[in-house]
């Protein structure tokens, strides 16, 4: 069997930021953190959850980490490179949250959007909309607050700004730009 998700990033708007995958339905739940991550363009560089509603659900699956799990205790934890989708998605429409990087909390809405029956050897980028969020952008609204900077040359945190983004002089951050066809290929080896 074959999922279709949509994935999109809660509270971002103007535009959104989402991406649409195909992915087998028994593939774990470590492989599909490695498949949004490389669909949106994280870098990887921070923990994860995924939780049938975000911080404090009292299941979440993520990396089993004794010195860190010990922070949430009444919380049950399966274990990411263990769990398959297969064992929490069951129906179209059926919702849950990715979380990525406990201090920025990037909370994805995912959506089991529909249940293929041919089986998938490679995970798929269908489509998607909007660039990702730099990484430690500060959340939401820190991302809000940059694309605020980076949209008034006269700011006065503008160049520090494109300079921490690693512009180029003339080169722009565009909050709409996506590379799919780039992002397609690099899904494929996932």
């Amino acid at each position: 069997m074959t999922f279709q998700f949509k994935i999109q990033i809660k509270n971002i708007t103007r535009p959104p930021v989402w991406r649409r995958v195909l992915i087998a339905d028994s593939v774990t739940f470590e492989h599909f953190h490695q498949v949004i991550q490389t669909a949106f363009g994280w870098e990887d560089y921070h923990l994860f959850e995924f939780s049938a509603k975000g911080f404090g659900s009292s299941e979440v699956i993520g990396i089993i980490d004794e010195e860190f799990d010990d922070l949430f205790e009444g919380t049950t934890k399966l274990d990411a490179s263990q769990t398959k989708l297969s064992e929490i998605f069951e129906l179209a429409g059926q919702k849950y949250t990715y979380i990525y990087d406990f201090g920025d909390d990037w909370a994805h809405q995912i959506t089991l959007e529909d249940i293929l029956s041919d089986t998938l050897l490679r995970p798929e980028l269908l489509a998607g909309k909007g660039a990702c969020p730099p990484e430690d952008c500060g959340g939401v609204w820190g991302y809000a607050e940059l694309k605020e900077i980076l949209s008034d040359r006269k700011h006065p945190e503008y160049k520090e700004m494109k300079q921490w983004l690693g512009l180029k002089p003339k080169q722009d951050w565009d909050p709409n730009f996506l590379d799919l066809k780039l992002h397609q290929m690099a899904v494929r080896l996932c």
